[in-house]
């Protein structure tokens, strides 16, 4: 059964893991509510995590959606770096979806906050000019 997938990482078009996306269906590009704060994982990839209700410090975050395959997903999360899990991402236009997100507790203190660039496209972009 398919499935809807917000990816805001390598997983995007022209990125290093956009292969594993199979035949999934680019539904084009979006963002979240500004409810999210994302880290570059030692500028491998990213880790997205939504702020608590009432917490200031997040953003709307740009990304890519998909309607993904069940049997492409398992070849989607068999490619993720470590720590990486599926779970519910609030969008700009009210809908809620599936996303890849990262644990807090694993990227606040350990590594650089990069929610200012508004994804992780105009973040790596921004390492090359």
């Amino acid at each position: 059964m398919a499935f809807e997938l917000f990816v805001n990482g390598t997983l995007m078009r022209g990125l290093k893991l956009h292969a594993n996306m199979g035949n999934s269906v680019f539904m084009g590009e979006f963002r979240t509510t500004p409810f999210y704060r994302v880290y570059t994982i030692n500028d491998i990839h990213p880790g997205m995590y939504r702020v608590n209700d009432g917490e200031t410090g997040g953003a709307a975050i740009w990304g890519e959606l998909y309607q993904v395959e069940d049997d492409v997903w398992k070849a989607i999360e068999a490619g993720e770096p470590p720590n990486l899990y599926r779970g519910m991402v609030e969008l700009e236009d009210g809908r809620t979806v599936y996303g890849i997100l990262y644990p807090r507790e694993l990227a606040e203190g350990h590594y650089p906050e990069i929610t200012a660039f508004g994804g992780w496209r105009a973040y790596m972009d921004s390492k090359t000019k």
